[in-house]
């Protein structure tokens, strides 16, 4: 089969495209004929191997495991012998550690889910891993309620296209920040009101949200704490930060803050999740949450893809298509 490797760690140019061995699933796995996959910020660290702490896990002085990718959409072609949930010719997807960007990917029972029916395996290969970490962020960390303001910092990446909707989804008050040119973005997914920092810096304009989902990184913990509730809360979740420790650094200032005031300082810390999925599956087949697409990739040109999402700012879900997409589904509603 053919698939994107990474032998050693580098910039995009490092991700190669391969012929490998079809992998064969264990007895609790899923062999997924993959028909999509999509880029996430995880993957560019993972190319470049930075910070240097990640190295830890994934490999010190080149990646333990050479096919990179960790969204899925596709089809089950055959199963390991203590499955029993899904069988061949099953329309699913899910978020696994590593290996999606391949014809094939042996995925574990537990964490896929079946394919929202009115998807494309494009569209719903944009879900997985973004749409996930959307919904613990607000739901399990923020712990949002009906009528709270929310805001969310980063609206228009991969996982704030997702929080936007969720966060209306469970009933609170949304203000996306972004960039001018994706104003009229965030505000079609649901947001009642838009900030552009380029014209206004949120921490500064005397307003004071419930929760603060920051996904973009750019203001300190002490800034944001001044567009906090008196018993507000912030949600870090963003992967940027210095070459060595990333955002490490950043959350653990914002931990040890959280014991000094009545606000609350939390950091996410995302898992691959079947229930979770399933609960996007709902919001998504009522049509309250829809995956946004900017680009897509032929899997030949992963590594394009990849350079994208570092240096053109991309919004939204950029999606590798491993195979030739079927009829799409009718177009998406605005939620």
């Amino acid at each position: 089969m053919q698939a994107i490797v990474q032998h050693a760690y580098g910039t995009a140019e490092a991700l190669l495209l391969e012929d490998v061995e079809q992998p064969t699933p264990g007895p609790h796995e899923v062999l997924v004929g993959v028909h999509a996959a999509s880029i996430n910020h995880a993957d560019l660290f993972l190319a470049a191997g930075r910070p240097y702490v990640m190295r830890v896990a994934v490999g010190l002085r080149r990646p333990r495991v050479a096919i990179r990718g960790r969204d899925l959409a596709g089809e089950v072609v055959t199963v390991g012998e203590a499955v029993t949930r899904f069988g061949p010719g099953d329309h699913v997807y899910a978020e696994t550690t590593t290996g999606t960007f391949a014809e094939y990917a042996c995925v574990p029972e537990h964490l896929l889910a079946l394919k929202p029916a009115n998807l494309n395996f494009e569209q719903a290969a944009a879900v997985p891993l973004a749409g996930v970490a959307a919904l613990q962020g607000l739901r399990d960390v923020g712990e949002v309620q009906p009528g709270d303001a929310v805001l969310v910092n980063g609206a228009s990446g991969g996982v704030g296209t997702f929080a936007v909707q969720i966060a209306k989804a469970l009933g609170a008050d949304v203000t996306g920040v972004c960039s001018t040119r994706n104003v009229e973005l965030v505000r079609s997914l649901g947001a009642d009101h838009v900030i552009d920092y380029t014209h206004e810096d949120f921490t500064r304009s005397g307003q004071r949200f419930d929760v603060i989902f920051d996904l973009a990184g750019r203001h300190t913990g002490a800034a944001c704490r001044r567009a906090l509730t008196r018993t507000g809360t912030l949600v870090s979740a963003s992967g940027h930060g210095g070459p060595v420790l990333g955002p490490l650094g950043r959350y653990l200032r914002t931990l040890a803050s959280s014991l000094l005031t009545s606000q609350h300082l939390r950091v996410l810390v995302a898992k691959p999740s079947r229930h979770d999925l399933e609960t996007l599956s709902a919001l998504i087949e009522a049509r309250r949450v829809r995956p946004v697409i900017e680009q897509t990739y032929a899997l030949s040109k992963t590594a394009e893809a990849l350079r994208h999402l570092s240096e053109q700012r991309a919004r939204a879900k950029i999606v590798i298509a491993v195979r030739q997409a079927g009829p799409p589904p009718p177009p998406m509603e605005a939620p």
